[in-house]
């Protein structure tokens, strides 16, 4: 790619003289000479081959060549200006980015909010965000590839905050044979079916949460694979109930009438990596995270338009 024979300091000027109406008064903007300004906008048509102003009496009007290119200018200046904004809230201690790691069970609902909040006040911070289920989440935050993780297991030698608890049901396809029992059922009733689980994306010490004792067993790689499964009638399974409220409420899926054990109620924590100290970005997003955790999901809510 050659370099660009156009500099930003000449679409600047450029823009200068569009917006106040003439090569004097942009000369007076930008505390520069006329003649200067005049050069300026001359030697950058000559490069580019275009020409991008023509004098209508005292006021200089753009050309159609001149509006698609200025248009486009706008945007590469700004970029330009968001680049070295970066660059100094980086030197002041800023991150560039921050790693967060999620259990997928934990409401994505109450993330996004935390997420649209933090957006505005991101100052070009990226948000790397990845999910995984079960001892992935730990894996990840131990091998120092997180600076945050939200899971709902206990991380030994780590103090996490305390988050919201999730509910996990046992749910049927409303057809499913343990349904048409007609009564309350037991854990041998369970034995004999299919059991539909989510497989622990850990690789070095995978964890098995939850009852297993169902003879056949099938293991699925996500939470809506498994949601899918059993609304289709395959099988049983504990599932977060605010993955599966659009099925509950279509009756796809319905709660299995356990004697016991049919719900359970895991709380969530939010950890940070320890052997790194947390930067402000991050420090923006735990509150947000803890704030937006704890408020009502039906609370109204909407997501800011970022100004950038």
């Amino acid at each position: 790619m050659k370099a660009p024979r156009v500099t930003l300091d000449q679409w600047r000027t450029l823009q200068a003289v569009v917006d106040h109406g003439g090569f004097a008064q942009a000369a007076e903007a930008t505390h520069r000479s006329q003649s200067s300004v005049s050069y300026t906008v001359a030697r950058m048509q000559e490069q580019l081959g275009v020409p991008l102003l023509r004098i209508e009496g005292r006021k200089a009007v753009l050309t159609e060549a001149g509006e698609v290119l200025l248009r486009r200018s706008r945007q590469l200046v700004k970029q330009a200006s968001q680049l070295e904004d970066l660059a100094h809230h980086m030197e002041q201690g800023w991150e560039a980015e921050v790693r967060l790691v999620v259990d997928a069970a934990y409401p994505n609902a109450r993330l996004v909010r935390a997420l649209s909040a933090f957006m505005p006040q991101s100052r070009g911070c990226r948000v790397r965000l990845r999910e995984e289920v079960l001892s992935g989440v730990e894996e990840v935050l131990l091998e120092g590839s997180a600076d945050l993780a939200i899971t709902g297991l206990d991380i030994q030698g780590y103090l996490g905050a305390g988050l919201c608890s999730v509910e996990f049901i046992a749910v049927a396809h409303p057809d499913h044979p343990l349904h048409r029992l007609q009564r309350q059922i037991n854990f041998q009733d369970l034995e004999s079916q299919l059991q539909v689980v989510i497989r622990d994306t850990g690789r070095t010490q995978p964890r098995n949460v939850g009852w297993l004792g169902a003879e056949q067993r099938w293991t699925v790689g996500s939470l809506s694979t498994a949601a899918n499964f059993v609304s289709s009638g395959l099988g049983f399974a504990w599932l977060p109930r605010h993955i599966i409220e659009r099925e509950l409420k279509e009756g796809q899926l319905k709660p299995l009438p356990l004697e016991q054990g049919g719900s359970r109620h895991p709380s969530f924590y939010l950890y940070a990596n320890k052997d790194k100290a947390l930067g402000p970005a991050s420090q923006i997003l735990v509150e947000l995270i803890k704030n937006f955790d704890a408020a009502p999901l039906d609370a109204p809510f909407a997501a800011p338009v970022s100004s950038a």
